[in-house]
């Protein structure tokens, strides 16, 4: 257990919102509780805000603004939606707006918490001090504090989590083959594993984004039957 992390639950229904704080605080996080879109917002300008579980269907503003706003100020702090909202375009939309997971209403609470552990040990490996500051990538940079990205052509833009995930864990290869296998682990924990597709399709954004040729890449390589590489 660890007292240290606080989560910030944002959820209209009394019932849920009590049952996901206690047992969030039975694993020994503290919780903080919002009711609405408007309420969510303040409590994460407030800071001190470690994960925020948000669900979807809010009074005033619902869950997918909130998102949109957070990550709009440069807030990269992990967001997980709780929703009812299933539908792929639901899902979609979640992700787009900057979720880094979504979890569908019902569902297990140990699978809340598994995901509630994944995503915080995941942002604890990406935000640690082993790699942070402005790098060099390819043919643009990349600055591991803030998640701002300049790419082959100049344009600066905020990076996905996943996507610095990546990058971090090939650049501190330092070299080195990296498997599908330490993408998944590290970048994806214990949320449900993407098809290897998936990770393919990240490898080419990053390729579009930092190689001067993305079709013949020099820099974020595939070593074939075995994963990437960082050259």
């Amino acid at each position: 257990m660890n007292p240290t992390f606080r989560i910030l639950v944002v959820e209209d229904e009394p019932r849920i919102a009590a049952l996901v704080c206690d047992n969030l605080e039975a694993e020994g996080y503290s919780t903080l509780h919002a009711a609405d879109g408007e309420a969510a917002l303040r409590a994460a300008h407030g800071g001190g805000i470690d994960l925020i579980l948000l669900d979807v269907m809010l009074p005033n503003i619902d869950g997918f603004e909130v998102c949109r706003r957070i990550r709009a100020e440069g807030n990269r702090l992990p967001i997980l939606f709780l929703t009812a909202r299933d539908l792929p375009q639901d899902r979609v939309e979640g992700l787009k707006t900057g979720g880094d997971d979504y979890l569908v209403k019902p569902f297990h609470l140990d699978e809340l918490l598994a995901r509630v552990a994944a995503l915080l040990r995941r942002s604890s490996w990406v935000e640690s001090p082993r790699t942070t500051g402005k790098v060099t990538i390819a043919a643009g940079w990349v600055d591991f504090s803030t998640f701002e990205a300049s790419g082959a052509d100049g344009n600066i833009e905020t990076l996905s989590s996943k996507e610095i995930g990546i990058l971090k864990l090939l650049r501190e290869a330092h070299g080195a083959v990296i498997t599908r296998d330490e993408i998944l682990d590290h970048v994806w924990g214990e949320e449900a594993e993407p098809t290897p597709r998936t990770i393919d399709n990240f490898i080419v954004r990053l390729r579009k984004k930092f190689e001067t040729d993305a079709a013949s890449p020099k820099h974020i390589l595939t070593v074939r039957g075995k994963g990437y590489r960082l050259n």
